[in-house]
């Protein structure tokens, strides 16, 4: 009885860590869509830059629930296949994170 409990509070956690980093993601492209258009439509102040660096930022952020929410699937029946399907997601994951990331520093250098 008290493995399923902790089955189940695993699942329901992974799920909402997959569902934060999607909420982050959806999150971070609609405001960068309303801050193209302000400055597009209405000739807003916004910067290219600080609107890629700011969505890169919740990409980054959003990706790194989604990478806990694969851990803690793969904690509750953990195969041969799943964990090298898993580290194989954590290191593309872990990689793109890298790049963004990076990306995002050298907009801040930029004027």
């Amino acid at each position: 009885m008290d493995l399923v409990f902790y089955t189940d509070a695993i699942k329901i956690l992974a799920l909402f860590f997959s569902l934060v980093g999607s909420v982050l993601i959806g999150y971070g492209g609609v405001v960068a869509a309303i801050k193209v258009v302000l400055r597009e439509v209405f000739r807003r102040p916004y910067s290219y830059n600080l609107i890629r660096r700011e969505f890169t930022s919740k990409i980054v952020f959003g990706l790194e629930f989604f990478i806990a929410s694969d851990v803690l699937t793969t904690l509750i029946a953990p195969t041969q296949e799943e964990i090298i399907l898993l580290a194989v997601v954590v290191v593309i994951r872990t990689i793109l994170g890298y790049f963004l990331a990076r990306e995002t520093v050298e907009y801040q250098l930029e004027p």
